[in-house]
């Protein structure tokens, strides 16, 4: 109710400087553990999951509040995309709100302080618990961008409860080229050597602008190398109908215009896989009924992001109460038991 009242004052500021205020709200927030019911509770790649229900990789760049945002409910948050250096990222607006499509355009461009600094706020949290994904990118300049997600695995390892190696995001020049075969070979081979035995599971997060022979060659290399799960998927440069002013703004377009690409990528990947690999599902996710068709589709886990931009901080509890009713609903006693069942 709060946040239908803030949201018209919000809605007037820069979509980037209304963000930062929310951070700094959630920040001012005191740290609160996260509930929910058992039935909701999975494990995916060896980690226990308190519910399916994630904060994507983007909104909490810099590692800032991952604390606040269990606390609103989620069962993990994904922080980042984290680089080895700061990075400003690309040029300002780069942030679009498309109210008449209830979706966003971001250009930002792996805008973040850097290692370090995040390693220090994992450092202070270390003991705190909860589901940790961090997100790990490479500099926009680096001569060896293989080297960067190495050198990332082994400074973020020790605080993640797993690494998420982000390759698909559209507004890193170069950076997709990573998921060619080839190159992802090389890449996954240099992130698990960096990981060790003892390190976490690695997440690889893809795009859904694939062809079909890219997402086959893609879940064959994630099954060899033993992946902990694929991340299906981050946003599109593809532009379907849209009505907003900011349409033919340069970018990923995220919210609900990705809904049915994103479950199709869902149902493409559990297909390429067999079944044999987690896949967590992301992308148009803005309420129970969007969570739970992901889940019959194949996800383990979901994600969201910019439907909380239209929703507000209470989505995250409406969705789990839906999912309750929803597996009642339809017979199932667990999430696990209800992934793939489509």
């Amino acid at each position: 109710m709060i946040f239908d009242l803030l949201r018209p004052a919000l809605f007037t500021l820069d979509p980037e400087r209304a963000h930062r205020l929310t951070v700094a709200a959630l920040k001012a927030k005191p740290v609160s553990p996260a509930r929910s019911s058992g039935r909701l509770a999975t494990q995916v790649a060896g980690i226990a999951f308190p519910n399916p229900l994630g904060m994507a990789a983007g909104f909490d760049k810099d590692a800032e509040v991952p604390d606040q945002l269990l606390g609103l409910g989620f069962g993990f948050a994904e922080v980042g995309s984290i680089t080895p250096l700061p990075q400003e990222g690309n040029p300002k607006p780069r942030l679009f709100r498309l109210v008449e499509d209830r979706a966003v355009i971001n250009r930002m461009g792996f805008n973040n302080g850097g290692g370090e600094k995040a390693r220090a706020r994992f450092e202070a949290r270390k003991h705190r618990g909860g589901v940790l994904g961090i997100n790990i990118g490479a500099n926009k300049d680096s001569a060896d961008r293989v080297a960067d997600y190495a050198a990332m695995t082994q400074m973020m390892a020790p605080y993640a409860s797993y690494l998420a190696v982000n390759i698909s995001s559209p507004n890193t020049p170069g950076l997709r080229a990573l998921q060619d075969e080839e190159a992802l070979i090389g890449l996954l081979d240099a992130v698990l050597e960096a990981r060790g035995d003892e390190g976490p599971p690695v997440f690889l997060k893809v795009a859904p602008d694939l062809e079909p022979a890219d997402i086959d060659a893609i879940a064959r290399i994630a099954v060899d190398a033993g992946l902990g799960a694929l991340i299906v998927s981050n946003t599109t440069i593809s532009r379907p109908p849209l009505k907003s002013r900011h349409a033919s703004e340069a970018g990923g377009l995220s919210g609900a215009p990705l809904r049915s690409l994103a479950q199709q990528r869902i149902i493409d990947f559990r297909k390429a896989t067999g079944g044999e690999m987690p896949l967590v599902g992301v992308g148009g996710i803005a309420s129970a009924e969007d969570a739970w068709a992901r889940i019959r589709a194949g996800a383990s886990l979901v994600q969201l992001y910019s439907a909380m931009v239209y929703e507000g901080p209470g989505l995250p509890r409406r969705i789990l109460r839906g999912l309750e009713k929803l597996m009642k609903r339809d017979g199932f006693s667990s999430i696990a038991e209800a992934v793939g069942s489509e």
